[in-house]
């Protein structure tokens, strides 16, 4: 593209983002074309949230449907909530109880939690989802600008320290007013009323209050000027294209949004609203009264006038909560003795757990605390740890990487696979040259699962089990083990159990293996750059060594902690093995295409069909076929199970509970005249996954009888061993996209430790 197709773009987007400004006779027009463009605050911000649609996801092993809101899609990702969903939800219903008037109007909306647990993305998603929708056809903003010029005026309108030199400029509503608040009340609730018969939802539209106290000065006075000359029409006159426009805005920071930094400072009323301007008011002839044109409209309030107000980090403005309290219910905030203003905003205010002591200072004093209205009007949801392994493992690529793209694998396999990911880093080192730093699969993946293990409470995990199992069901809804399956369901977790109130939180980890990044290792070999390459025991090795000079961990933490690696160690440790196993044992699989086959067969078998074979000729199923398959690729039975080819009844169970029963689940009960047994992923049948990708070492001795693990280091020339090395790395990285230097290093670890046991 060229420079001028960049242009013409840009162009192209400020089209179908603004409009002409209207009169106001064209905006009701408009409204009536398009209700919803006149929702009031609350309305308006769930209305953004429900058009970005919602997508079904898997989180405390439970399937839950999300707002895509959330996953911050207008740039990709980059400030998406990772989890919490459910308390996401309950942050969409509290506002759609708000929008419809039904008893939460009063509510200020507080979210609370430890650090990176996703509060301040929160703050993000809601200003860059309001900043996109308000850009669409549906989801336009409005608000009013005047021109007092020709009415008999001295002078142009201003507000703080700006001046309108020229008669022809046009002053905005400082604070976002509503253009229906120029109506007068009892027309304003008929139009309303019209507009709601049109909209046909079940929260209707509310326009309330009155005009800004700016807005309100242009009103009155080109009202008096009108009325001298004797208009008879003066609303007609006043409101006429040449003294008010109506135009629409794209919702930002400052213009339907505001927001309460935590360094931000000043005076109660400065920080909620504004501040009077000294030199102003001795400019504006105001005969005596303060002026609403000296006002500076540059508080948090007047900047979130007509949608969002957001208090960031609260426990710093614990001072202007309680002025908040009747903001929600009474909508109107003072600027001066007899000047006040008519707010519509959704207040929502983000601490982390210090304000939750502050606000319970007086708490043992009961019906004397000094702060319990505050408390009674602050609606409390708690953003926890992640308790997910993916979406831990998400979170800890994004702090080390620019990666934002949210994961929306639809299977479990999918996203297993991204779990165990390598990771590579460019490096400057202490001789200024740049290199790259390789985590190496399931690096990643440790460290996450490490975090989401401390988080997790261990008071309700059934005997057999451990914190890592718990994990596992909490991210893929269930434990495998062998062709054995078990749900979530079939757990008993406590409802109010602890999981995610603690833990190392995803910074702790960050900064371990930042520090790893630049630490010389001392690994060597003669070929590759394995001292490039940091292992996933590098990484928890590192953050247990780190617990107890951390001080974000009291010493009992650190020592609890510190006990919970071991588990994580051995699983990791597993999958590793897992991965070597495959990789020797890769030209021993059985391929899916016979897996099929054999499906197929014991489809027809078990419901009495027949077979069509590559001829279009229909036939029995292959009773050998099958046997041959359960006794040489299952391993379940022998020749003594079987009646010449035909099954003996524990076969035939086998066949009924293992392999039906699977197909059942996953697709028989959805089938139609075109179902195929081909159709179903035999991966998603236990006891097929287990065949197609499980072996033991037991297999790898009856396989390769000269192997020998503890040559695996520096295997002699010409060995089975030897060239079994060099195909297992070879497959390493071709299945699994390990390094050459990862793959070596990982296989060493692992035949470190079977060599221990082979003999």
């Amino acid at each position: 593209m060229s420079g001028e197709d960049f242009i013409e773009a840009a162009d192209r987007t400020l089209d179908e983002t603004y409009e002409a400004p209207l009169s106001l006779a064209e905006y009701v027009e408009t409204l009536f074309e398009h209700p919803g463009r006149a929702a009031h605050a609350s309305k308006y911000l769930l209305s953004a949230i429900e058009d970005a649609g919602t997508r079904t996801v898997v989180e405390e092993g439970e399937e839950k449907q999300r707002y895509r809101f959330f996953d911050d899609p207008w740039n990709d990702g980059e400030h998406a909530i990772l989890g919490n969903t459910e308390v996401l939800n309950r942050f969409v219903d509290d506002l759609r109880s708000i929008a419809a008037g039904r008893g939460k109007e009063e509510k200020i909306l507080w979210l609370d939690g430890p650090t990176a647990t996703g509060k301040s993305e929160l703050k993000r998603c809601l200003i860059n989802g309001l900043r996109e929708y308000s850009k669409t056809d549906q989801g336009r903003r409005y608000t009013v600008e005047w021109n007092v010029a020709g009415a008999g005026s001295s002078g142009g309108m201003t507000y703080g320290s700006a001046t309108v030199p020229d008669e022809d400029d046009w002053y905005e509503s400082p604070v976002q007013s509503h253009p229906l608040t120029v109506f007068p009340p009892d027309v304003r609730a008929d139009l309303v009323a019209e507009l709601n018969e049109r909209l046909n939802d079940h929260i209707p539209v509310r326009v309330e209050g009155a005009l800004d106290p700016f807005c309100r000065e242009a009103y009155d006075h080109l009202e008096e000027q009108y009325r001298r000359q004797g208009e008879e029409d003066l609303f007609s006159a006043v409101t006429s294209p040449q003294h008010l426009r109506v135009k629409n805005y794209v919702v930002d920071i400052g213009r339907g949004i505001g927001v309460l930094h935590s360094e931000d400072d000043g005076q109660p009323k400065e920080r909620l609203v504004g501040s009077w301007m000294a030199g102003m008011l001795r400019e504006l002839d105001s005969r005596g009264r303060k002026n609403p044109q000296a006002f500076s409209y540059d508080g948090v309030l007047s900047q979130g006038n007509g949608l969002l107000t957001i208090v960031e980090d609260a426990a710093q403005h614990a001072d202007l909560l309680q002025k908040l309290l009747n903001v929600p219910d009474e909508g109107h905030v003072k600027l001066d003795k007899g000047i006040g203003m008519d707010i519509d905003t959704q207040l929502i205010i983000i601490s982390n757990p210090d304000l939750e002591a502050q606000l319970n200072q007086h708490a043992d004093r009961e019906g004397q605390d000094p702060l319990k209205a505050l408390k009674r009007r602050l609606d409390k949801r708690e953003f926890r740890y992640l308790t997910n392994l993916s979406l831990e493992t998400q979170l800890l690529r994004r702090e080390l990487t620019t990666e934002t793209a949210v994961w929306d694998g639809s299977t479990w396999d999918q996203i297993e696979d991204r779990i165990r990911e390598s990771l590579s880093v460019r490096v400057r080192d202490s001789a200024g040259t740049v290199n790259e730093r390789e985590l190496a699969p399931h690096t990643i993946e440790a460290a996450a699962l490490y975090n989401v293990v401390t988080r997790l409470d261990k008071s309700d995990v059934p005997g057999g089990l451990d914190l890592v199992d718990k994990a596992l069901l909490f991210d893929r809804g269930y434990l495998q083990e062998g062709d054995e399956r078990v749900d979530i369901e079939e757990f008993d977790f406590a409802e109010d159990a602890a999981d995610g109130d603690h833990g190392i939180p995803v910074t702790f980890t960050r900064d371990a293996i930042a520090d790893l990044l630049h630490v010389e290792s001392d690994r060597f070999h003669e070929s590759l750059p394995v001292e490039r390459v940091i292992m996933p025991q590098d990484v928890l090795d590192a953050m247990a060594d780190d617990l107890a000079d951390a001080p974000v961990f009291s010493n009992t933490e650190a020592a609890e902690f510190e006990e919970r690696v071991v588990a994580v160690k051995n699983h990791v440790f597993a999958r590793q093995e897992e991965d070597v196993l495959d990789a020797i044992m890769r030209d021993k699989r059985v391929d899916e295409a016979t897996v099929e086959e054999y499906i197929e067969h014991v489809y027809a078998w078990a419901e009495g069909e027949k077979i069509e074979n590559e001829r279009g000729e229909y036939e029995e199923p292959d009773l050998l076929a099958m046997k041959v398959f359960e006794i040489e690729h299952l391993g379940r039975f022998t020749e003594d199970d079987y009646e010449g080819d035909k099954p003996h009844e524990q076969v035939r169970n086998f066949r009924t509970d293992k392999i039906i029963t699977a197909l059942n689940r996953h697709a028989w009960h959805n089938r139609d005249e075109a179902f195929r047994v081909e159709d179903v992923n035999p991966k998603e049948i236990p006891v097929i996954k287990t065949v197609l990708g499980s072996h033991d070492w037991e297999d790898v001795r009856r396989t390769y009888e000269d192997f020998d693990p503890a040559q695996w280091d520096n295997p002699p020339s010409g060995t089975e061993t030897a060239s079994l090395k060099a195909a297992t790395l070879e497959n390493m990285q071709e299945m699994y996209e390990y390094s050459a230097a990862s793959a070596e290093l990982t296989s060493r670890h692992v035949m470190s430790q079977v060599s221990y046991k082979w003999d």
